[in-house]
């Protein structure tokens, strides 16, 4: 599996849509211009700016290095190559995730220090009425890192049943929109407003979010902005949860993987 990791790890070095979506992080440096449209509020803007660039660079990655890892070695029939050798399938596939998901850490290490030097330079020039708390913008971005990994374990989990990129590219976008709005979802059919919906359709809900992933649980950006507390027992829950989340889905991926006719 760990030479699988350094392959896939590689590869995406050399991957042209890497080095294109690598051009957009050049977009930090902008920042700092960027936030003095805020009349009062600089140094937020420029923690929210970093924050939001930073996610979205991470999404693109996922969906595309995650989406088309697999499909591309099954399209150069480097898979039936290295599955001929004496590697497993399940270490084949795992070595492939794990190969991206280290590449987004490395990533999200890599952009996450040179926002805090964007943040520093603009809150050094334009200093915020409340203190920033450093250690909740590093965790807004490791979380950030996290929540992608579970996207793509999903990528993972299309790619062992489709013959084409399609599938797990807009499959991993699917789910994205869908665990972000999972939790929303869920606190209006609980809400007053709610309860105007049918019980078939509020049992439906209910049921379907604690069946597709919740993003929401990810997101730290609101504490990393505002310099809000963010509860110990909340980071232990969410690393549970997606150590749990991801160990099903890709359970799941080797289980169908295990059955594919490899050509």
């Amino acid at each position: 599996m760990f030479l699988i990791l350094q392959v896939t790890m590689k590869g995406i070095f050399k991957d042209r849509v890497f080095h294109g979506i690598l051009m957009v992080a050049l977009l930090l440096l902008s920042i700092p211009l960027l936030s003095q449209f805020s009349m009062r509020q600089v140094t937020e803007l420029s923690i929210t700016l970093s924050l939001s660039l930073i996610s979205f660079i991470l999404l693109l990655l996922a969906v595309f290095l995650g989406g088309t890892s697999i499909w591309k070695d099954m399209e150069r029939r480097y898979t039936f190559s290295v599955l001929s050798l004496p590697v497993s399938r399940t270490s084949y596939l795992l070595g492939k995730f794990f190969g991206v998901a280290l590449f987004l850490l490395f990533t999200a290490f890599i952009l996450g220090g040179l926002a805090l030097l964007v943040i520093w330079f603009v809150s050094g020039n334009f200093p915020p009425d409340r203190p920033i708390v450093w250690l909740n913008i590093v965790s807004a971005i490791c979380f950030d890192a996290l929540k992608y990994i579970l996207l793509v374990a999903f990528a993972v989990l299309f790619s062992t049943v489709s013959t084409s990129f399609f599938l797990p590219i807009f499959g991993a976008i699917s789910i994205f929109f869908v665990g972000n709005a999972s939790q929303q979802v869920y606190d209006y059919v609980h809400s007053a407003a709610g309860q105007v919906l049918s019980v078939t359709v509020r049992n439906c809900a209910s049921g379907l979010y604690y069946i597709v992933p919740n993003f929401s649980a990810f997101d730290f950006k609101v504490n990393a902005i505002y310099g809000l507390p963010i509860a110990t027992e909340g980071i232990f829950l969410t690393l549970g949860y997606l150590v749990v989340y991801s160990a099903i889905v890709l359970t799941l991926a080797t289980m169908l993987f295990s059955r594919r006719e490899i050509k």
